[in-house]
């Protein structure tokens, strides 16, 4: 039966780990979130499985305070999807719960008259117990011939290339490339899945984006907070891992791969791929990396304040990477990554620099700029350089702007859950990692992580928390391709005054 089939009537979703944090703040709340806005039938029997000693209204007393109810409306559908939902105890390692959970199942399919049964399981759980859940499920709940069955992964994928190697290794003989959806919730963000039709919908975006027209792309990621007592657990992982080689890159892949020749999952994934090849080996030293101190006001601890770090770590908590693409479209283009903890703003976004005027009357002024923001407060705009109303001859730097808290105000705009979730009861992959993808993105941040933290790794250059990174994040920017503007010439929206800290660098 092929997998391409879309769930409608009558599907069991399992989450496992269903006791835990990421099941209750983002599964449920997701699953809730399609029922709400009617794309989840009230035909569907939801299962939340854990070893924690639960009962079904215990469990529906965590996970019903994190749903969002904007309307009266959605607000009596509550009740009505908790009466969905119900709880299994049993272990990961041993049979037992699998077999209950099973006959289960059955006993729904054989009172809903079901003839083939729509299974989805998701696996909100920790790496170290995926293949264990994966084998006892395809040993003891996979419907087989009767049916179909669809398994959601969560980052993270590997460790190391090695580390993602073997994992697929256990998983491919149990679940097909067709069953399986590794999620990476970035893909399921609604500026991420615009990409693709933004860059293949308007024709005037097709002359341009190259390196003719392109001088450099940047993609940041900023958070506001630090590791908060989850040092320890941080401080194997680092920022590199956290973000960089899945978030980042899958964001990098749909700004610059080739448009693929249709809609199809894989003619998508094919084109992602294709540009990954493409990418050379990080060079060691070009790469800025930081450790968040102390806040300059001494408010906020920093990263070794915490008595779960060792107190000689390491770990980069902020790093900067500059790659380039060797292809016709994007060779000389540098691609400057960045991301960061305990920085001084939340922000996620896409900066695309033009070239500049090189000659004629406009050959000093300010570069186009397209800023596309991932998050808070979605929104598409491009610097552009008009003449300042009235009898004046002077440039100003103003934009075309999408913000699309405004423009969209009244639409359901999902959340990334929600939308991934969805398209996997659809069974399209293409918002999914596919298993390529994984091996060349970890083979080429392994040499670079292997570096930093190898025994002639590099001191991380220390930043304030609350700060915008290390001393040496400008020049590095400016040094990679990256032009800072002329600010004073930018005419900031009067009435949105929130632009000019959202744009800032």
């Amino acid at each position: 039966m092929s997998s391409t089939v879309e769930f409608k009537e009558n599907t069991v979703i399992v989450v496992f780990g269903a006791s835990g944090d990421l099941a209750k703040k983002k599964t449920f709340p997701a699953l809730f979130g399609l029922f709400r806005e009617g794309f989840l039938s009230s035909s569907t029997r939801i299962i939340g499985y854990a070893r924690s000693k639960l009962t079904d209204e215990e469990l529906k007393t965590r996970i019903k305070p994190n749903f969002k109810t904007p309307t009266e409306k959605s607000k009596a559908q509550v009740d009505e999807f908790l009466k969905m939902v119900t709880y299994i105890s049993g272990p990961y390692d041993t049979p037992e719960g699998y077999q209950k959970l099973n006959s289960t199942i059955e006993e729904y399919d054989a009172a809903s008259k079901v003839k083939e049964s729509h299974r989805l399981f998701y696996l909100a759980l920790p790496p170290s117990v995926f293949t264990t859940v994966a084998a006892n499920l395809k040993q003891y709940v996979h419907p087989g011939d009767k049916g179909l069955a669809r398994i959601i992964i969560e980052k993270p994928f590997g460790h190391d290339l090695a580390s993602a190697q073997a994992l697929q290794k256990e998983l491919a003989p149990l679940w097909s490339e067709d069953e399986l959806y590794r999620i990476d919730h970035y893909l399921g963000k609604e500026m991420v899945k615009n990409l693709v039709p933004f860059r293949f919908a308007n024709n005037f975006l097709s002359a341009c984006w190259n390196n003719n027209f392109i001088k450099s792309i940047q993609i940041s990621f900023k958070e506001p907070f630090g590791t908060e007592g989850r040092g320890g657990y941080f401080d194997s992982i680092g920022i590199i891992r956290d973000v960089m080689q899945n978030h980042l890159f899958q964001v990098l892949t749909l700004v610059m791969m080739e448009r693929p020749v249709s809609f199809d999952a894989e003619a998508v994934r094919d084109e992602k791929v294709r540009l990954l090849k493409s990418i050379k080996p990080f060079d060691k030293d070009n790469v800025l990396v930081g450790q968040y101190t102390r806040s300059e006001d001494g408010s906020k601890p920093g990263y070794l304040d915490d008595e779960t770090v060792k107190p000689d770590s390491k770990c980069v908590t902020f790093a900067c990477l500059t790659l380039q693409v060797d292809n016709e479209r994007w060779q000389g283009v540098p691609v400057i990554l960045r991301a960061g903890k305990a920085l001084n703003e939340g922000k996620v976004e896409i900066r695309i620099q033009f070239r500049e005027n090189s000659n004629g009357m406009f050959k000093d002024i300010n570069r186009n700029e397209l800023v596309i923001r991932i998050q808070p407060d979605e929104a598409m705009y491009m610097k552009m350089n008009t003449k300042v109303p009235g009898i004046s001859n002077s440039i100003a730097v103003t934009e075309l702007d999408l913000s699309y808290k405004s423009r969209y105000s009244d639409f359901y705009i999902p959340e990334a859950y929600e939308s991934l979730i969805r398209d996997c009861l659809r069974g399209d992959h293409s918002n999914f990692v596919r298993d390529d993808e994984l091996d060349i993105s970890w083979g080429l941040f392994t040499p670079l992580l292997n570096y930093l933290e190898g025994p002639d790794a590099p001191t991380p250059q220390p930043y304030a928390y609350g700060s915008r990174g290390p001393a040496g994040l400008t020049d590095y920017l400016k040094r990679n391709g990256y032009v800072f503007q002329n600010r004073n010439i930018y005419q900031w929206p009067v009435t949105t005054p929130d632009v000019l800290e959202q744009s800032k660098i």
